[in-house]
């Protein structure tokens, strides 16, 4: 048995008899449909394929006028995959077994014979709900993950991180508050990486650690011989970040009259 590569979804069909596994597979042709005629076959497929959904006979060999190996059977599924869903098919007359089935953690149960256009509901909205339910562990799981470049499983620091995600993909200014060394620049990082800006360039200045006239100097540039040593043309910060961010570190700092020249430049 070699593992499948479709991309189809994947149907196990539990069933020994031969009859109705041709009859199920021919019916079930939107899915890629695998067989097993016993517990152990059908573990075996499961723990190959990873099938999403599972119909399952009761009455399996070698107890096919009984119900114990297929419990067994049902057992193991939901052991090794717990997030598969096993729809149970039993005779007309055993609802009380196909209860107890359902009971023991089994999604659904279909009683004989079979009505393939009915067996085809259940068997649509089980994957579905698999689907569902897939996406809602990937959605918990990724709210528990920190920002790129951030290590963290705090609290409010993952909260944090989500609001950047609902952030990055605006044009709006932001505002990161915080000591020094709390990692304000890790965050801005992380909301150009996570924003349609991501492309172009990512430009950090600590606004407290230059003079005055050198901070007017690299965020706005200057012309050749503007001054003493300005030997020629030079593109400030705020023209090299133009498209991507500009991350202004420490911005409380700037002088008085930066503020004013850099308010009516972005205004």
């Amino acid at each position: 048995m070699s593992k499948t590569t479709s991309s189809k979804p994947i149907l196990l069909i539990v069933e020994d008899d031969a009859g109705l596994q041709s009859q199920l597979r021919w019916h079930f042709d939107q899915y890629e449909t695998i067989v097993a005629d016993n517990r152990q076959d059908a573990i075996a497929a499961l723990r190959l394929h990873e099938a999403a959904v599972i119909i399952q006979d009761l009455g399996l060999p070698p107890d096919e006028d009984g119900v114990d190996e297929g419990f067994k059977c049902i057992q193991d599924i939901l052991r090794i995959s717990p997030n598969s869903k096993v729809i149970v098919m039993t005779g007309k007359t055993d609802r009380d077994n196909a209860l107890r089935a359902v009971a023991m953690g089994a999604y659904d149960f279909y009683q004989k014979p079979v009505d393939p256009n009915t067996l085809d509901l259940i068997v649509q909205r089980a994957f579905h709900i698999h689907e569902l339910e897939d996406y809602n562990r990937r959605i918990s799981l990724s709210q528990q993950e920190p920002l790129e470049g951030l290590i963290t499983n705090d609290p409010q620091l993952l909260k944090i991180c989500r609001q950047l995600e609902k952030i990055s993909p605006t044009t709006v200014t932001c505002t990161l508050l915080g000591e020094s060394g709390t990692g304000k620049e890790v965050m801005a990082r992380a909301i150009h990486q996570l924003s349609p800006r991501k492309a172009k360039r990512f430009v950090a200045i600590n606004c407290g650690a230059l003079s005055e006239s050198l901070l007017e100097s690299e965020l706005f540039g200057y012309k050749k011989g503007a001054f003493t040593g300005a030997a020629e043309n030079r593109k400030g910060l705020l023209e090299a970040a133009d498209g991507g961010t500009l991350f202004l570190d420490e911005v409380g700092n700037l002088p008085m009259t930066v503020q004013k020249t850099l308010l009516r430049f972005l205004q």
